[in-house]
């Protein structure tokens, strides 16, 4: 590990619970591969004590942080200007401390998803037909902008709780269409491409229900879950032949943003990286 100065630049994440958190782990790769005299530290902070934590950010001379359940959308209120990602979004991942103090509010996740997307399935173009999302909570909130800003022609958003789907639609406009949980498998008809946005698969939850026999086998399969790496959505489209994504690179990839701007170098992601993140406790 490099050594510290007195020059040190300062990261970390908020977080409550914070322990299980893989971004010290992926921040301390890139500061160590890049020799850089600084660290990333996670923070374990009580919702009721975000708003005093995130003023001590440029007190303490911090240069940001991430932020991690459950302060995404309570920070929204409590940042000086945030992006218009974040403001669609409805939720911040990433902050900024500026050169006055103030702190600018950002949301990288639909960055990150797009970026492993194009980086696992070449060619992948998004006009090339309906998408498919399962879920309507931030993350899936996040990836629905970034496809509709990514020119998808149309976006079958489908939730458990219909009322929800049609908020989302209704607020970020585009050409949304909420679909009922229970048409899950006839959305999948003439689809260019699967995305579950929900925990459903991940360990200890449900698993996810789903015929994929209606989706083209061309249409890459996208599942944000990483524990486990291969959920049983992701099993049952690669024995159809679908290209499969897991969820471990969108968690690379919307870090490098925030690295950049806290760091000043601009970091990859590589299969190194991957392995070194995903070999944490």
């Amino acid at each position: 590990m490099t050594a510290l100065s007195g020059r040190a630049k300062l990261a970390g994440v908020f977080g409550w619970p914070v322990a299980h958190s893989r971004s010290p782990r992926l921040h301390g790769f890139w500061l160590e591969r890049h020799g850089i005299d600084g660290a990333y530290l996670p923070f374990a902070v009580r919702p009721e004590n975000l708003a005093a934590a995130l003023r001590a950010l440029p007190v303490l001379g911090l240069k940001g942080v991430n932020l991690t359940l459950p302060h995404k959308e309570a920070a929204l209120g409590l940042v000086d200007r945030a992006s218009e990602e974040a403001k669609r979004i409805g939720a911040v991942n990433t902050i900024v401390v500026d050169g006055d103090g103030g702190l600018e509010g950002r949301n990288t996740d639909g960055y990150g998803f797009l970026a492993h997307l194009k980086a696992n399935v070449a060619g992948w173009r998004s006009t090339s037909g309906p998408a498919v999302l399962l879920g309507a909570g931030g993350a899936a909130r996040a990836i629905a902008v970034a496809l509709l800003d990514a020119g998808v022609p149309e976006l079958r958003l489908v939730n458990r709780t219909a009322e929800r789907a049609a908020e989302i639609a209704k607020t970020l406009g585009g050409n949304i269409a909420p679909v009922p949980w229970q048409d899950r498998g006839l959305a999948l008809e003439s689809a260019a491409l699967l995305v579950n946005g929900t925990t459903l698969g991940m360990v200890g939850q449900p698993p996810l229900d789903l015929d994929l026999s209606r989706l083209p086998r061309q249409a890459p399969v996208y599942d944000i879950v990483y524990a486990p790496l291969e959920t049983p959505l992701l099993a049952a489209a690669r024995a159809r032949g679908h290209p499969c994504i897991d969820g471990i690179g969108m968690l690379l990839h919307q870090a490098r943003p925030g690295f950049a701007a806290w760091f000043g170098v601009e970091p990859e992601v590589t299969a190194e990286l991957r392995s070194f993140v995903l070999a944490s406790p």
